[in-house]
């Protein structure tokens, strides 16, 4: 069965365009363009996951999220608006926020931020995170940040463990160094680019015992895992 989507957008154009790529991703999605008709469906269906703008007509992102909250409290939400000052952020959080993203936003990171919530909700089966990955001669234990071939093990740090985890997802396909940068930094600043580089050239490092293993750097865009 496919994950159902509740979208609150007041952008007509906007909301369209995200309900499209999101059902070309497999998701089922309910468009509403006020918080007042998303709070309508919300209660007449079951969804796993809502994504709200925040500065709607009618009813306001916050105001639909308080509702939501008194009666299902582990629904995943996700804040989308063109505002980024801090106090929003903290407002959004305070109300259960499982994510805050910014407009103008890349597909690519919502599609990862949208996966990554609903594994962790459950939402999405888990067990290839849960158990250990394989990649080429590596063996990859997400849960307990090893990656070992043969007999030797390295212990990985949190960020590198969640480096490799996105693009052992995303295999042979371009990640972006600001999707890179928001998801496991949640800065895409120069000093967190900097880290970002220092975290590729550690994991590739780690991953020259087998040479079909290699992650590229596509210049201008991102990086690429990529198994021979």
């Amino acid at each position: 069965m496919k994950l159902k989507i509740l979208l609150a957008e007041d952008d007509v154009n906007l909301g369209f365009l995200i309900k499209e790529i999101l059902e070309k991703n497999g998701y089922e999605v309910a468009l509403q363009n006020n918080g007042a008709c998303a709070w309508n469906s919300f209660i007449n269906n079951s969804f796993n996951l809502c994504i709200f703008d925040i500065m709607m007509p009618v009813e306001d992102g916050f105001t639909l999220a308080k509702k939501v909250r008194k009666i299902n409290n582990n629904i995943p939400i996700i804040f989308l608006t063109a505002k980024s000052l801090q106090d929003d952020k903290i407002e959004g959080f305070k109300l259960g926020a499982d994510d805050y993203i910014t407009k103008p936003f890349n597909t690519e990171e919502l599609l990862l931020r949208i996966s990554a919530i609903l594994k962790r909700s459950g939402s999405i089966d888990n067990k290839s995170l849960n158990n250990k990955m394989k990649l080429g001669e590596f063996i990859f234990d997400y849960n307990n940040r090893i990656l070992q071939i043969n007999e030797t093990k390295n212990r990985l740090t949190v960020k590198e463990s969640e480096l490799l985890k996105l693009l052992l997802i995303h295999k042979n396909e371009v990640i972006e160094r600001n999707t890179l940068l928001k998801i496991v930094w949640n800065d895409n600043s120069y000093f967190a680019g900097r880290s970002l580089d220092v975290y590729i050239n550690k994991l590739r490092k780690m991953l020259v015992s087998d040479s079909k293993i290699e992650i590229i750097t596509i210049h201008g865009l991102g990086f690429k895992l990529i198994e021979n």
